[in-house]
C-alpha cells in the first residue's frame, strides 16, 4: 500500500487538559462525594443540579469583551445566536438558578451541588481543563454566622473526605480589611485595589519582597517577563504587606486584636473586624478548633466577586509523588461572601455565601498522602471458562453470585486458563471459580482467593513450594459456592 493509498488514521490522543480515569480514581471520587454529601445533608443543605450550560452573559467572570466570548471558557452559539458557555464553576449558576427562581424559594436558600466543570485555560502539571467541585452554599443571609456553618461543614466534610483531624486547617479573612486598610492609604482606584488582591494572592508562591515589586511598579519574572504593579506608594505597601505578616500564630482572638491596630479605625474596616469576632464566637458553639480554623489576613482569594468573608482550606499532610518526591498540593478548597452576584440578574443586592471542594485534587491529595479512598477497590468475582459446551454452567454459577450482590463476570474472551488467571489478577478480582469438566460432574467448585494467594505470594521465593502449597486455593460442595465466595469477598 502506497502513502497515497494508505488510509488517514486519527492520532489516538486525549485533548489537552482532559483526562482518562478508570475505576479507582472514579470510586475515589464518588465516596469523596458521598461523605461530604452526607454532611452537608445532614446541616440541611437542599441538593441541587443545573445544567452545564449556562448564556455567556451569566457568567461573567472570564469573558472578555469580544465578538467571540470563548476566552477562560468553552462558548458555542445557540440556533437562536444567543452564546452558550460549559460552567466553569458552581457558583454562577447558582446566582443564576436563584436569580430565577427567587420567588418560590425559602429564604435563606441552602443548597449542596457537585459536577464537572470547564475552564479554557492553559493546562499544565495538576491543572486541568476539567475538574470536578463540590460545593455548599446559603442565599439569602447576611449573618456572618452564615459564614460560620459553612467554614464548619468545610472542616466536618474534610474529616468526612478522609482526612485524619489536624491534617488540614481553613485559614480565614474578610476583603473588608484590605478594603478599609487601603482607603486609609488613600487608594480609591477599584482597578488598583484589585492589583493590590492580585499580588497578595502571590504571596505564598513568590514571598514578600515579590510582593513588595507587584505593590509598587513591577516585577520582573526570571523568563524576563514583566508584571505591571498596583502602583502603591512605598509606605502603603509596607502597610499592606505588615497587614498579611499579622497571623502569626496565636489564637483567632490574639489575631484580631493585631489587626486592629493595623487597620486605623476605617468605618470598613471595623465592619470587617466585626464580622470576624462574630465568625469566632459561632464558630467556637459549632465545635471548630483553633487548630481546625484560624484567621489569615494574608488569604485574599483571586476571584473579583468576593464581598467580606473570604476562606481557604489547606492541606497539611506530607504528600509525595509516585517517585517518593515531596510534593506541595496546598490549597484544596476555599470559598467566600459573594453578596453582588445575584444582583448582576436582579440590581437588588442578595446576600450569599459558600465554599467549594476540589473534589479531583484532593482525591490526588490522599492519594499522594498514603490515604487513597479507593485503595481497596477490587474488581469482579471472575468465573473462568473452559469450553463452548459448558457456557450454561459458567453464567448460572455468575447469576448466583450477583443476585447475593457480589459482583461478578464469566470471561469471555478466547484465552487458555493460565491467561484467564492473569486477567483475573489483573482487574484485582478477589476471587476466580473454576468449573471445571471433573468439577460439573462431581457436583464440586473450585474458588482461588486471589486476595490471599497475593498476599501470600510476598512471603514466598521458591515456585516449587508455591505450586505444591497451592495457597488460597479451595473446593466446595456447588451449592456452597455464594457461601464460600461472600466469605473471601467480605471477611466473614
Amino acid at each position: 500500500m502506497t502513502d497515497e493509498t494508505a488510509p488517514n488514521r486519527p492520532e489516538a490522543r486525549s485533548p489537552r487538559g482532559f483526562m482518562d480515569r478508570r475505576a479507582r480514581d472514579l470510586v475515589a471520587e464518588r465516596q469523596i462525594l458521598a461523605a461530604v454529601s452526607a454532611v452537608y445533608e445532614r446541616y440541611g443543605f437542599e441538593a441541587l443540579d443545573t445544567g452545564a450550560f449556562e448564556y455567556a452573559d451569566a457568567l461573567g467572570k472570564f469573558l472578555p469583551d469580544a465578538d467571540r466570548p470563548n476566552e477562560g471558557v468553552f462558548a458555542l452559539q445557540d440556533d437562536d445566536e444567543q452564546w452558550m458557555a460549559l460552567r466553569y464553576d458552581l457558583t454562577a449558576p447558582l446566582a443564576r438558578f436563584a436569580a430565577q427562581n427567587w420567588e418560590t424559594l425559602p429564604k435563606p436558600f441552602r443548597r449542596y451541588a457537585f459536577g464537572p466543570v470547564w475552564r479554557n485555560e492553559k493546562p499544565g502539571p495538576g491543572r486541568f481543563r476539567e475538574f470536578t467541585q463540590c460545593d455548599a452554599d446559603t442565599v439569602g443571609s447576611a449573618r456572618p454566622e452564615a459564614d460560620a456553618e459553612i467554614i464548619a461543614m468545610a472542616a466536618e466534610g474534610l474529616v468526612a473526605a478522609g482526612l485524619p483531624t489536624g491534617s488540614a486547617v481553613i485559614r480565614i479573612n474578610n476583603r473588608k480589611l484590605l478594603n478599609g486598610l487601603l482607603a486609609t492609604a488613600g487608594v480609591s482606584d477599584e482597578r488598583q485595589k484589585l492589583g493590590v488582591l492580585r499580588a497578595v494572592d502571590k504571596l505564598d508562591r513568590l514571598g514578600p519582597d515579590g510582593v513588595r515589586l507587584l505593590l509598587g511598579e513591577g516585577r520582573k519574572d526570571e523568563s524576563g517577563a514583566f508584571t505591571k504593579g498596583a502602583g502603591l506608594t512605598a509606605a502603603a505597601a509596607e502597610a499592606v504587606l505588615a497587614f498579611t505578616a499579622a497571623g502569626g500564630g496565636g489564637d483567632r482572638s490574639s489575631v484580631l486584636a493585631r489587626l486592629a491596630d493595623i487597620i486605623g479605625g476605617s468605618a470598613e474596616g471595623d465592619a470587617g473586624l466585626a464580622e470576624l469576632a462574630a465568625i469566632d464566637g459561632a464558630l467556637k458553639s459549632l465545635g471548630v478548633s483553633e487548630a481546625q480554623a484560624v484567621f489569615e489576613p494574608a488569604i485574599v482569594r483571586g476571584l473579583e466577586y468576593y464581598t467580606g468573608a473570604v476562606f481557604e482550606a489547606e492541606l497539611l499532610l506530607e504528600t509525595t509523588d509516585e517517585k517518593g518526591h515531596p510534593v506541595r498540593f496546598g490549597s484544596i478548597g476555599g470559598g467566600g461572601r459573594y453578596d453582588d452576584l445575584v444582583a448582576r440578574f436582579t440590581g437588588q443586592t442578595v446576600p450569599a455565601t459558600g465554599f467549594s471542594f476540589g473534589v479531583s485534587r484532593l482525591a490526588s491529595a490522599l492519594r499522594a498522602a498514603g490515604r487513597d479512598m479507593a485503595a481497596d477497590v477490587r474488581g469482579p468475582v471472575v468465573v473462568i471458562a473452559f469450553n463452548n459446551d459448558d457456557m450454561a454452567h459458567y453464567f448460572a454459577a455468575a447469576g448466583e453470585l450477583r443476585a447475593a450482590g457480589i459482583a461478578a463476570e464469566v470471561y469471555l474472551g478466547s484465552s487458555g486458563m493460565k491467561a484467564q488467571m492473569k486477567y483475573a489478577d489483573r482487574r484485582l478480582a478477589p476471587a476466580a471459580v473454576i468449573l471445571g469438566g471433573d468439577e460439573i460432574a462431581a457436583g464440586t467448585v473450585t474458588i482461588k482467593d486471589l486476595d490471599l494467594g497475593r498476599e501470600l505470594a510476598a512471603g514466598i521465593t521458591d515456585n516449587s513450594q508455591w505450586r505444591g502449597e497451592r495457597p488460597g486455593q479451595i473446593s466446595c460442595p456447588r451449592a456452597d459456592l455464594v457461601a464460600a465466595v461472600a466469605k473471601i469477598v467480605r471477611g466473614g
